[in-house]
């Protein structure tokens, strides 16, 4: 697996924040964000169950860029 760097949320204080990556292999988003609570995490269960291997995260609004860059990374809109 190689990741590439997309962002880190802009509002950082540098350490354990929202952060996005696109696996150069899959091309598939790596988000890194906060644990959502319980109750976003029950909302999330009306829709369907969670498995043990997957989590619900939260990223700020503030990351939309980044998470737009990191779409077009993966789909190869994006100049390498």
């Amino acid at each position: 697996m190689t990741l590439r760097f997309i962002a880190k949320d802009p509002n950082t204080n540098g350490d354990n924040c929202p952060t996005v990556w696109v696996d150069a292999d899959t091309n598939e988003l790596v988000i890194q964000g906060w644990k959502a609570d319980d109750s976003t995490e029950r909302e999330c269960l009306e829709t369907g169950a969670i498995p043990d291997t997957e989590a619900v995260v939260r990223l700020p609004a503030r990351m939309v860029a980044a998470i737009r860059e990191a779409c077009d990374v993966a789909d190869g809109s994006a100049v390498r």
